[in-house]
């Protein structure tokens, strides 16, 4: 079983994450070296820190741990997409229909409603509720964007083990950041130094 840690500081945002939401959203649980994560959604105060630095909440929007939830659960089913496509396998019908009914589940105006007492009326959902409903609608739209646009392409799995992040791969750099290339070229020399001549 992994171990969640919360306030470690993370690496740098991967290639890619300042234009895709998605991208970011999916990176939000970072296993670090020696197996714990780091997972910026732990809380429904650190959801409610990631949703706000990128312009997804107000500050003071009240997240609950459902909230918190409902965030970790389309990261991953928007994990298991980007994993599909960037190992060229087939997508799970559940990922497909879970990034739909975040894109659909958005009113577009006030619903109605019916009260026994007093009849029809028409109102929003709780503020948090829609806020969260938003901003999951916000990230699923970015990531049917990412995963059908001209970046879908350059989509890959970060080459260094255990990192299990997402990059926009950019000529040829394999990794989400200078530390997981150091430590993949470090494990391939460490390879060649330890291989048994052939003779």
């Amino acid at each position: 079983m992994q171990e969640f840690v919360i306030e470690e500081p993370a690496p740098p945002p991967a290639q890619g994450e300042e234009q895709h939401l998605s991208l970011a959203l999916a990176n939000s649980a970072i296993v670090m070296p020696g197996g714990h994560t780091v997972d910026r959604l732990g809380t429904p105060a650190h959801t409610n820190r990631w949703l706000t630095e990128r312009g997804l909440a107000p500050v003071d929007a009240g997240m609950l741990e459902m909230c918190a939830a409902q965030l970790r659960s389309l990261r991953e089913q928007i994990r298991s997409l980007f994993a599909s496509h960037a190992g060229g396998l087939p997508a799970l019908p559940a990922a497909l229909t879970a990034i739909n009914d975040a894109m659909t589940r958005v009113p577009t105006a006030p619903l109605l409603r019916w009260d026994d007492k007093d009849g029809p009326y028409r109102a929003t959902p709780h503020p948090t509720t829609e806020i969260v409903d938003h901003a999951l609608a916000a990230l699923a739209a970015d990531a049917a964007d990412l995963l059908t646009g001209p970046d879908a392409e350059r989509l890959t799995a970060c080459g260094s083990t255990p990192c299990n992040r997402y990059l926009l791969r950019h000529g040829r750099r394999q990794w989400c950041s200078t530390r997981c290339g150091d430590r993949a070229r470090a494990a391939r020399a460490y390879a060649r130094r330890t291989q048994p001549k052939a003779e």
